[in-house]
């Protein structure tokens, strides 16, 4: 399906541009700069007359397991309606708020705390219901009901409702700021063509997502085989004689029999890193790296060789694996790996430990070296080691080409939102 999709992303969507001699001309509107032949319509306008905008449940009462499902602000996830966790209230409650019962392709409006965030209702929500922090958007007929979302969730959009929030502490969108909500509104035919468009790549986005989970399950799953030595892999998974390579029982556990128990200061030192002040902030070569990650440059290193990173106080159980020249806070701890032992393994390996239970603090948490140093770790020898690191980092490689992947797909629907939804560009 990616591979399929990703044409999406990969050829020139017909369009007619704005240069274009059979292009219509532009107007200036309550939304903007819109084709000539656009509508600017409320909201309200948009909407069944039957089911006008309105917000959900006041009180659903006590959470029935087999009642009504009932969605809240916190189940829009990213644009999406998250049925994970979703309340649910009795049948009499939810028809005495008819109203606001769900049918397919209805929108689900967050009116605080999620601006510009819309859910869309598929078969299998059809009847449920909406509590108070939610309004209903029901389009009719004349209008697609995806394009309706994405008129909804653009970059302008959001502004524009951000700007219509009242003044209270609990900012909010009132119901009356969305019925005069307005957008611009082509033809039924161009709407739906424009929603294809769009959807075709969120399809491809959420593929990409999809197989990023798959990925990280496979990486997961292959690292608790190789670093505990359930798998081997083959080319030290014979003796010498030609036949397979056993376990034997250590402190750890079973173990393969060619392995050995170390505590890991025999594998590497465990040293403290620096204050930021000693280097600042400045437009160095050398990253600052944190327990997040990277916060800054510096212009001068601590360390110049391939370092395990852990958190010594706060985030502690965050590894990570740097093999660049750095410079580390002094909240961080990096490492010295032995030349035994390889670098990246030895990462691997930290991030095989549940290190919140290590723990040495009942406030902000903290670890300390000589904790890290004395734990004990099964290790094989360097060659092995090597190559289960390499499989582990081609697995690492394909995930972050993915990700590169997704967040392209996601900066070209951006665009296309911006060009689509303002009529900028047209689809033939």
């Amino acid at each position: 399906m990616v591979g399929e999709l990703d044409k999406v992303a990969e050829a020139s969507i017909p369009y007619i541009s704005e240069s274009d001699p059979t292009c219509v001309g532009r107007k200036y509107s309550e939304v903007g700069q819109i084709p000539a032949d656009w509508a600017v319509l409320r909201l309200s306008e948009v909407v069944e007359p039957n089911k006008s905008i309105c917000y959900g449940i006041v009180q659903t009462g006590p959470n029935l397991q087999d009642g009504v499902p009932c969605i809240r602000v916190i189940d829009i996830v990213n644009g999406k309606i998250d049925k994970s966790n979703l309340i649910h209230t009795s049948e009499v409650i939810s028809a005495s708020y008819k109203r606001t019962i769900l049918k397919e392709g209805d929108l689900i409006v967050p009116l605080r705390g999620k601006v510009g965030e819309v859910g869309q209702v598929n078969s299998d929500l059809v009847g449920a219901n909406l509590t108070r922090g939610v309004a209903l958007v029901s389009p009719n007929a004349d209008f697609d009901s995806t394009f309706v979302k994405y008129a909804l969730t653009n970059s302008e959009a959001k502004r524009r409702f951000t700007a219509s929030m009242n003044g209270s502490a609990l900012q909010e969108i009132t119901i009356d700021s969305l019925r005069n909500f307005q957008i611009g509104v082509p033809t039924r035919t161009e709407q739906t063509a424009i929603a294809k468009a769009l959807s075709d790549m969120d399809a491809l986005i959420e593929s990409l997502e999809q197989l990023i989970t798959k990925k990280r399950n496979l990486k997961q799953a292959t690292m608790q085989q190789l670093l505990t030595g359930q798998t081997r892999l083959p080319q030290f998974a014979l003796r010498e004689d030609g036949t397979p390579k056993g376990y034997k029982q250590s402190e750890l556990g079973e173990i393969p029999e060619d392995w050995e128990i170390f505590p890991l200061k025999e594998a590497l030192s465990i040293r403290h890193g620096k204050s930021q002040k000693e280097v600042g902030s400045s437009d160095g070569d050398y990253p600052i790296m944190a327990s997040g990650g990277q916060i800054g440059w510096a212009n001068k290193f601590l360390w110049n060789k391939p370092s395990v990173l852990i958190g010594r106080k706060g985030t502690i159980d965050n590894p990570s694996y740097i093999d660049v020249p750095f410079w580390t806070v002094d909240t961080l701890f990096y490492s010295d790996i032995k030349e035994a032992h390889h670098a990246k393994f030895i990462f691997f390996k930290f991030c095989m430990i549940d290190w919140a239970q290590y723990n040495e603090a009942s406030g902000v948490p903290s670890l300390s070296a000589r904790t890290i140093e004395k734990l004990l770790v099964a290790l094989p020898l360097y060659e092995e080691q090597a190559e289960i690191s390499e499989k582990l980092s081609e697995i690492e490689r394909e995930i972050d080409s993915l990700e590169r992947r997704k967040m392209k797909c996601k900066q070209i629907k951006t665009g296309m939102m911006q060009e689509l939804l303002t009529g900028k560009t047209r689809l033939i």
